[in-house]
């Protein structure tokens, strides 16, 4: 019997490696739409935030080609996760906090009507710690060179070892991947509390050019909120934060994270063409 090829070798390593995660893995349907996911723990699956329909019931589809009912836990916008609950016993699959290296292998595991799908292509970039367009702090930015549908989203992404370093899902123009420390730290969040909790400052802001900047006029006041407390009105100008100028309404409103709700942030603010300083202790945004 002749030895088997260098390249045999590798497709028989990446099948059995697919093969593994494969049973983790189920097709998400809401309403019209059609996504991926994964059980990440028991009895609690993992999918793509913006592949799953507002609202409607949600139906789970498994290899076997059973289906269950699904409830929303919690969802996240700003990072795309969305954590959904079933009755079952399958076997969650193990994530890495592992960053795959620039140019290493990867291969996505996802489903279509319950079968398992596999993708494979390349990590095309590799980065640090970033923050998303809604303002969610993803844990890594990682890219993938690989085609994927819409009903993907929400699949495996493995490297060559066969480790789960994070989910795939549909970015501008490429396949980003939501690693596995970012889907510990907001699956975890919302497990615990349905929700995540994101600073407030208690205004509605309006972006303005000045002489030497950006300002963001205060056009209204929740007159229960941080804002109103420390004594900040409608028609001020808040021109910076903590000595910093603004640079935009949207970059403070990002800035408003998880970590905000409870610190104090001086905040610059002009009035009647005067500067006047408010210290301003961040709130939770309530619940709409």
């Amino acid at each position: 019997m002749t030895e088997p090829t260098t390249l045999a070798s590798l497709s028989s390593a990446l099948s059995e490696t697919i093969a593994r995660a494969a049973p983790a893995v189920v097709s998400v349907h809401s309403h019209r739409l059609r996504a991926s996911g994964f059980v990440w723990k028991a009895g609690l699956i993992v999918t793509a935030d913006e592949a799953l329909a507002d609202d409607g019931e949600i139906e789970i589809q498994f290899a076997d080609g059973s289906r269950k009912q699904a409830t929303v836990v919690g969802r996240d916008h700003t990072t795309d996760i969305a954590l959904l609950r079933f009755d079952g016993n399958i076997q969650p699959v193990a994530l890495t906090n592992g960053v795959p290296a620039l140019g290493s292998l990867a291969a996505v595991v996802a489903a279509d009507r319950g079968a398992p799908t596999a993708r494979l292509g390349m990590v095309s970039l590799s980065g640090a710690a970033w923050r998303s367009l809604r303002g969610g702090e993803i844990d890594a930015r990682i890219e993938l060179d690989v085609r994927l549908r819409h009903s993907q989203q929400g699949g495996l992404a493995l490297n060559a070892s066969g480790e789960v370093f994070g989910m795939a899902v549909l970015g501008p123009r490429r396949v980003l991947t939501i690693p596995a420390a970012t889907i510990a730290r907001v699956a975890g969040q919302l497990e615990k509390s349905g929700r995540i909790a994101r600073g407030y400052l208690g205004v509605g802001l309006q972006p303005i050019r000045l002489d030497d900047g950006i300002g963001a006029m205060v056009m209204n006041v929740d007159k229960d909120g941080p804002s109103a407390a420390a004594g900040i009105r409608q028609g001020d100008v808040i021109v910076a934060v903590n000595g910093e100028k603004l640079s935009g309404v949207r970059a403070l409103l990002r800035s408003l994270g998880p970590q905000s709700v409870g610190s104090v942030v001086d905040v610059t603010v002009h009035r009647g063409g005067e500067p006047l300083q408010f210290k301003v202790t961040i709130g939770e945004r309530p619940e709409t």
